[in-house]
C-alpha cells in the first residue's frame, strides 16, 4: 500500500450546463497562449514587429493540430479502423491523442506559408519560438493527466501516479510519465534560452537545439511507457521516430554552423521600414521645432544690432546738431563783428566832418 502518490483526477470533463469544459483541452489552449506570448517577446527582442509571431500562429497551429491528430491516428489506427471500432472517434480530438511529431511538421508547413506571405525567413521565426515551444508541450502534457492515459510502469515510488479502474486501463499506481516529460520540456526550454544568449545561435539552430534535447529525453520515456504501440526490431515506433528526429536535428545545427555562421540581422524587413520611417517622421519633426527657435535666436540677435544702429545714428544726429549750432554761433560772430566795424568807421566819418 502507497502511503504517497500522485493523485488523478476523478473526470477530465466539467460541464458548464450544456458546454463541456475539458481538461485536455485547456492545457492545449494554455500552452498555445504561452508559446505565443514569450515567443512574441523574443521576436520583439531581434527587431521584429509586436504581433507578427501570433499572426503566423493563425496559420501555424490548426496546420498542428491536423498534423498531431493525423500521426496519431496513423500510427494508432487499430484504435479506429479495426473491428468493432467506430472510425468518427477518430474526429475526437477532445479525448486526447496529438502526436507532437506530426504537429510540428505539419505546423511548420503552415508557418512557412505564412513566413512567406510576409518576407520573414521561417528559421528565424522557428529559432524565436523554439524555447515557447517546449514550453507549451509541458503545459499540454498535463492534459494526459486530466485523461489518465500515457503513463510508464507500475511502480510504489512516492511520486508514482494512481489511476482508477477504466475502459482499457488497470487500477494501480504508476510511473507519471506525463509528469517526467513536462519537468524534461521545460529543461529543454531553458537550455535552448541559455545557449541562444550565449552563443547567439540563428538561421534555425536554436530550433535544431530544441528538437534534438527534446528526443533524447522523449526516448527513455518513451521506453517507459506501457500502452499499446507498434514495435520495430523491440523498439516502440516513436522511438525510432525520436532517433531518426535527433540525428536529422543534429546534422542540420552541425552543417548549418559551418554554412551560415552567426545569426540573421534582419528578421522582419517591415519592421526596419517601420523604423526608418520614425526616424524620418522625427527628424522632420525636429527640424520642424527647431526653425522657431532658430527665428527667436536670429531676432534676439539682430534686437542687438538693431539698438546699437540706432544709437550710432543718434550720435551722428547730435553730432550734426552740435555741428550746425557751431556754425550758426560763428555765423552770427561774423555778422556781429561786422556790424561792429561798419559802427567804427561811422564814428570815424562824423569825428572827421566835425
Amino acid at each position: 500500500m502507497n502511503l504517497a502518490y500522485i493523485p488523478s483526477p476523478s473526470t477530465g470533463v466539467i460541464h458548464l450546463g450544456p458546454i463541456p469544459l475539458r481538461g485536455y483541452a485547456f492545457c492545449i489552449i494554455i500552452g498555445v497562449f504561452v508559446a505565443v506570448w514569450y515567443g512574441n517577446k523574443r521576436w520583439v527582442a531581434r527587431g521584429g514587429r509586436a504581433g507578427t509571431v501570433a499572426d503566423i500562429a493563425v496559420w501555424a497551429v490548426p496546420f498542428g493540430l491536423v498534423g498531431g491528430r493525423l500521426y496519431h491516428v496513423i500510427t494508432d489506427y487499430e484504435l479506429y479502423f479495426s473491428p468493432g471500432r467506430d472510425w468518427v472517434d477518430a474526429f475526437k480530438i477532445w479525448e486526447g491523442g496529438l502526436g507532437i511529431w506530426g504537429a510540428v511538421a505539419l505546423g511548420a508547413v503552415g508557418a512557412w506559408i505564412a513566413c512567406r506571405r510576409r518576407g520573414i525567413p521561417l528559421p528565424a521565426w522557428a529559432d524565436t519560438l523554439a524555447p515557447g515551444l517546449a514550453f507549451a508541450q509541458a503545459i499540454g502534457r498535463w492534459g494526459n493527466w486530466f485523461n489518465q492515459e500515457l503513463y510508464g510502469k507500475p511502480t510504489d515510488v512516492p511520486w508514482a501516479l494512481k489511476i482508477s479502474e477504466g475502459t482499457n486501463r488497470v487500477a494501480g499506481t504508476y510511473h507519471p510519465t506525463f509528469l517526467y516529460e513536462s519537468l524534461w520540456c521545460v529543461g529543454v526550454a531553458l537550455l535552448v534560452i541559455w545557449a541562444d544568449r550565449r552563443f547567439k545561435l540563428g538561421h534555425g539552430r536554436a530550433f535544431a537545439l530544441y528538437v534534438a534535447a527534446y528526443c533524447v529525453g522523449r526516448g527513455w520515456i518513451e521506453y517507459m511507457r506501457v500502452d499499446d504501440a507498434h514495435h520495430i526490431l523491440g523498439l516502440r515506433l516513436n522511438d525510432w521516430t525520436a532517433l531518426i528526429m535527433f540525428l536529422l536535428a543534429t546534422t542540420y545545427f552541425v552543417v548549418s554552423a559551418k554554412l551560415r555562421p552567426g545569426r540573421e540581422e534582419i528578421v522582419e524587413p517591415a519592421a526596419v521600414a517601420d523604423a526608418e520611417n520614425v526616424a524620418d517622421t522625427e527628424s522632420v519633426a525636429d527640424a520642424e521645432d527647431a526653425a522657431p527657435a532658430k527665428d527667436a535666436a536670429d531676432a534676439e540677435d539682430a534686437a542687438p544690432a538693431k539698438d546699437a544702429a540706432g544709437s550710432e545714428d543718434a550720435v551722428h544726429t547730435e553730432a550734426a546738431a552740435d555741428s550746425e549750432d557751431t556754425a550758426e554761433a560763428a555765423d552770427t560772430a561774423d555778422v556781429v563783428a561786422a556790424g561792429a566795424e561798419t559802427g567804427g568807421g561811422g564814428a570815424e566819418a562824423k569825428a572827421e566832418k566835425a
